[in-house]
């Protein structure tokens, strides 16, 4: 899987190889309860075929008849939705209404250059100017996000979040994929031969050395996470240990309700505080009843989003009495 971003622009990429205009759209603003977020982004090949999307699929039929009939010389603003009538017309919920920027998509050179960033994990800007049309590309700031001022458009593509995977096993492999699609930059780090060798997922680095080690060189930031995979507690423990004490905003570990009381135990006989070790989260991933690794991957992604988005979610306690049902079936019977 790749990110949305690298999806949309390589696409773009390729039609303008076959010979197609493409005409790119940007969600830049949004009111009420829209379909997408700000910064979603859609291709309309001039035939009228579509890559990425900006809303549940009435206003990309809108868009597809305005390219088809007159594609965009210069960019240009549209807001969809604000009134009744909009809403019923294009199937906005709750009254919601979206702006776009409607533009010409970027030339080839550029596009080539804003994929070979994303591809190799870097963060580019894209400052466009719509009284001119002139496009400039700079390095933006990790925290930066698509904006609009009305007369300029800055669109920040690639992966704006990190995770650190430790273990490189099944649910790892399921897990890295399914992330890279969600913007992160995903890094695995297993000091074990057996599991390291075998490693082959596209766009996953493998990064050397031991879990604690790998922490550490990843300087965690509030845009990333760490999760431990490997269900050894030396090693995963390694990891838990420094990335506690980082401002990372995630912070897992697969297992049991039991594993992780004594996981927590275990933490405790360290230099952690034990607001710090409250920060764990185990068993890592949300109850959603999965057993299977590409479900586990799942359940971990779900709660990784949650937590990004500050939603707060209820906490089934740790116990070793076994009362309580795991919030991650297949790591309860470890």
């Amino acid at each position: 899987m790749e990110s949305s971003d690298l999806e949309v622009l390589r696409t773009c990429l390729q039609w303008q190889h076959d010979g197609h205009r493409v005409t790119l759209a940007t969600v830049t603003q949004t009111w009420g309860s829209s379909p997408r977020p700000v910064g979603a982004m859609l291709a309309v090949r001039d035939d009228g075929l579509l890559a990425g999307s900006v809303s549940g699929g009435c206003i990309e039929a809108d868009l597809i008849e305005r390219v088809r009939a007159a594609p965009p010389i210069r960019p240009e603003v549209l807001i969809y939705g604000g009134s009744a009538e909009a809403c019923e017309r294009f199937r906005l919920p709750c009254g919601g209404a979206l702006q776009l920027v409607l533009e010409p998509a970027p030339g080839k050179p550029l596009l080539q250059a804003i994929q070979d960033d994303i591809a190799q994990h870097r963060l580019i800007g894209r400052r466009l100017d719509l009284v001119t049309g002139d496009i400039h590309l700079y390095t933006p700031h990790i925290d930066e996000t698509t904006q609009f001022d009305g007369q300029t458009l800055i669109a920040v593509h690639g992966p704006r979040w990190r995770l650190l995977v430790i273990g490189a096993g099944q649910i790892s492999c399921h897990l890295a994929q399914i992330a890279q699609a969600l913007d992160y930059q995903v890094l695995v780090c297993d000091p074990r031969e057996e599991y390291s060798a075998a490693w082959d997922v596209a766009g996953a680095e493998l990064v050397p050395g031991m879990p604690d080690d790998a922490v550490n060189a990843l300087m965690p930031d509030a845009r990333c996470a760490v999760v431990a995979l490997t269900h050894d507690p030396k090693l995963d423990d390694m990891a838990l240990l420094e990335a506690l004490k980082s401002p990372a905003f995630y912070v897992g570990a697969v297992g049991s309700n039991a594993n992780n009381l004594r996981r927590r135990e275990r933490l405790s006989l360290f230099d952690l505080s034990k607001a710090e070790i409250d920060r764990l989260h185990g068993p890592v991933g949300l109850p959603i009843g999965s057993r299977t690794p590409p479900e586990i991957a799942i359940s971990i992604l779900a709660e990784l989003t949650a937590v990004r988005h500050g939603i707060r979610l209820g906490v089934l306690p740790a116990t070793a009495s076994g009362n309580h049902t795991s919030r991650q079936s297949m790591a309860a019977a470890i």
